[in-house]
């Protein structure tokens, strides 16, 4: 079995500046990615991005050619199409069982680096499930790897993905309908106290500003303190509904893009039994980290939005930062002289963030949804037969799975675990923290039973 001193679990920003780098300072690394390509979600498919598309998906964006460019010349082993299912720690190492679609294999690493990014906040309202409603980041997608733009689309919630997602519309020849934010009015004031801080980020404040500008320019509706939001629908998603200041307000449309922000992506640090934190602002879970973004298991690091929400940029640099730590402590001399520089970069690129998370902090309807809304949607659980057996007894997400098998369908609780935790916690008056999330057990996805019973060793 060949041993590799790092293992990056993700292709996206973070893990292919940390591979890069980690490659340049002589280490052995492999990079396992479940997309066919790198890039992530924030640079999907930009190896094969046209220069009409580069140009319609922005500069911010075209960055990515750079970096994947660099990845491909680094040396670094790399598994795409590659689902790591599980990993343990065994003799110092850590063995990782991979399927590749050809069936699975195992390979060691002595450091791992989890480098898995965000996934969007779910946005439980009521008419989520219609066909027709997607996130705002599968739109994205659309975009990025096909040059598709859905016509006759609301996109509603809250956060900076919305007004970019519309910005790229409008430069793709289809505007969106509306873009509806869903909130309290005064976000704004309650944003303000943040401002003379986040002018250190001056360029993400600027791009904000350009992305209203296109939306004007463009004639699109821009709602904003909208409550009460539900889409109509019987078999497909019609029109959405909501109310701003006591007026209602109806837009027909046959596509709606849900967005209420993202949250680091929980799944492997928790199977690794990494300690996490309840980050009050960016509400959510975080893996508890060291100033090296090491975590509570010692050898396993964490890059990217995976340790807390920061953007590509910061992503790129926690990865270098990771690399020149892991290279120190595998004795490659005067890898760490970089490190205090980044931590300044590093800084200042997250000046802007607090005020971010206050202007864009998830709507109280979408965290305590109407009894009727579903909230697991695999298992069809609303939010009525949550707080019903929560007051039954189940404490938390995990006795959930027992009580009404919430969290236990397909994806795993993936799409659910962080609706199903703010509901515990205000069904029970308790902090997030102490209402808790899903235990989350290998395989981290489905996979054949024939995989599992025949693992490979490489």
């Amino acid at each position: 079995m060949k041993q590799y001193q790092l293992a990056v679990i993700g292709a996206g920003p973070a893990g292919m500046a940390a591979a890069t780098e980690a490659s340049r300072q002589g280490l052995s690394v492999i990079v396992l990615d479940e997309q066919a390509q790198p890039g992530g979600q924030i640079y999907r498919a930009i190896e094969q991005a046209s220069p009409q598309r580069l140009a319609v998906l922005g500069a911010d964006y075209a960055k990515g050619s750079a970096l994947a460019a660099g990845f491909r010349a680094s040396g670094a082993d790399y598994l795409p199409s590659t689902l790591l299912w599980n990993a343990e720690r065994k003799d110092g190492h850590f063995l990782l069982d991979l399927s590749t679609g050809a069936g699975s294999r195992r390979i060691s690493a002595s450091r791992l680096l989890v480098a898995t990014g965000a996934v969007e906040r779910p946005v439980p309202v009521p008419g989520w499930t219609l066909p027709g409603v997607t996130t705002a980041g599968a739109l994205q997608i659309l975009l990025k790897a096909h040059g598709g733009v859905a016509q006759s689309a609301v996109l509603a919630g809250a956060g900076p993905l919305l007004l970019l997602l519309a910005q790229q519309m409008i430069a793709a020849g289809v505007a969106p309908r509306a873009v509806v934010e869903i909130g309290p009015a005064n976000r704004l004031r309650r944003a303000l106290p943040f401002l003379p801080r986040a002018l250190a980020g001056w360029r993400y404040l600027v791009k904000g500003a350009g992305m209203l500008r296109a939306l004007r320019q463009a004639g699109v509706a821009w709602y904003q303190g909208a409550s009460g939001f539900w889409i109509e629908g019987s078999g497909e998603a019609t029109a959405v509904h909501f109310e701003i200041a006591g007026e209602a307000h109806r837009i027909e449309c046959s596509q709606v893009a849900l967005h209420m922000g993202v949250v680091p992506n929980p799944q492997l640090t928790r199977m690794l039994r990494c300690e996490h934190d309840w980050h009050p602002t960016q509400q959510a879970f975080v893996p508890r980290t060291d100033v090296f973004f090491e975590t509570s298991e010692a050898g396993v690091f964490v890059a990217g939005d995976g340790a807390g929400i920061g953007g590509a940029a910061s992503a790129v640099l926690r990865g270098q930062l990771v690399a020149l730590r892991i290279a120190a402590l595998e004795g490659v001399r005067g890898a760490e002289a970089r490190i205090p520089a980044i931590r300044r970069r590093l800084k200042r690129d997250a000046a802007v963030r607090p005020f971010l998370e206050a202007l864009y902090a998830p709507a109280e309807e979408v965290l305590n949804p109407t009894d009727t809304t579903l909230v697991c949607r695999c298992e069809e659980v609303t939010a009525g037969a949550i707080r019903q057996a929560v007051a039954g007894g189940a404490p938390g997400p995990n006795q959930l799975k027992a009580f009404l098998r919430c969290g236990m369908g397909p994806c795993q609780g993936r799409t659910c675990g962080p609706a199903v935790t703010a509901l515990v916690a205000r069904t029970r008056g308790v902090s997030e923290a102490e209402a808790g999330y899903f235990r989350v057990r290998p395989p981290l996805k489905p996979l054949p039973l024939s995989e599992l019973a025949d693992i490979a060793e490489d």
